[in-house]
């Protein structure tokens, strides 16, 4: 038992032209063709994404800083009853 022989593929190819009948062959190619184009595209930007260094090859593995407190802040941690 191996791959498909000439007169395997001949039948499939009698099979589908009976089915599709030889008017829809060629737009059939035509969208197969359009649709692998895509698929090779989008796998080309991925791999161009992939490619890419981001900030300077490391990992950004770091959490983003909080934003700063507005006003006077108080470093003991007791409530400010200065007022």
């Amino acid at each position: 038992m191996g791959a498909f022989g000439w007169p395997h593929l001949l039948i499939i190819l009698a099979v589908i032209l009976l089915l599709f009948g030889a008017a829809k062959l060629p737009a059939l190619a035509k969208s197969v063709g359009q649709s692998a184009r895509v698929f090779k595209g989008e796998m080309k930007a991925m791999k161009d994404d992939d490619a890419t260094p981001k900030s300077g090859g490391k990992a950004d593995n770091t959490a983003p800083e909080p934003p700063a407190a507005e006003g006077p802040t108080n470093p003991t941690g007791s409530p400010d009853t200065s007022s």
